[in-house]
């Protein structure tokens, strides 16, 4: 059984054209709180991020915010981020990446754009690879996923995804079911969160 203490999720720093991203960023950072679990993301404080992490702390949740310091007054705003729990600030985007993965045991991707689908097919690259085996879910939000999904199922079937079996991510239609799929999945996996020791030596 994998133990899930957090929770990293991906996202737009725009609302976009429907409220309704912004209202299921809400509703799973609040999700994530009340599970008793900390809230990892980009440390955006605008758009869905905002909201995610807006979520999370109304409803007394611990959030890490982890942003690099060129993005920190465009994705963000000073006063905004000193309400975190924690703020970790990085050099670069690479380091963002690494430092969300190390201290996440699980994924979602709420809907964004090409940051955001860049963030989520890298874990599932690495999930791939055997580098670990934490949870990953797509918050399909009003079918925003739809599209990626039908391109990952085409991969699959044109033979381009040869460890398949590495790659299953949850996809979730409503926000407030998101956390606790995570919670059954790990649950139900007895391979260490850490992946796969004789893929890992190969990469």
């Amino acid at each position: 059984m994998n133990t899930i203490r957090s929770i990293c999720v991906y996202c737009g720093s725009s609302p976009g054209r429907d409220e309704v991203y912004i209202k299921a960023g809400h509703l799973l950072g609040r999700s994530i709180a009340k599970a008793g679990l900390r809230l990892i993301y980009g440390g955006g404080t605008k758009g869905v991020m905002g909201a995610v992490a807006d979520g999370s702390r109304r409803a007394g949740g611990k959030v890490t915010g982890i942003i690099p310091r060129f993005l920190m007054n465009k994705e963000a705003t000073e006063s905004a981020l000193g309400r975190l729990d924690e703020l970790v600030i990085t050099d670069n985007m690479h380091q963002r990446k690494h430092a969300m993965f190390e201290k996440s045991d699980a994924f979602v991707a709420l809907p964004g754009g090409i940051g955001t689908v860049e963030e989520i097919v890298e874990v599932m690259t690495w999930a791939q690879l055997g580098h670990h085996r934490k949870p990953i879910a797509f918050a399909n939000v009003n079918g925003f996923w739809d599209p990626m999904l039908s391109l990952i199922d085409h991969m699959r079937t044109e033979g381009f995804v040869h460890t398949s079996h590495l790659v299953q991510p949850l996809v979730i239609d409503e926000p407030e079911a998101v956390v606790a799929a995570i919670l059954v999945a790990a649950g139900a996996d007895a391979t260490p969160t850490e992946g796969v020791q004789s893929l890992i030596d190969k990469m």
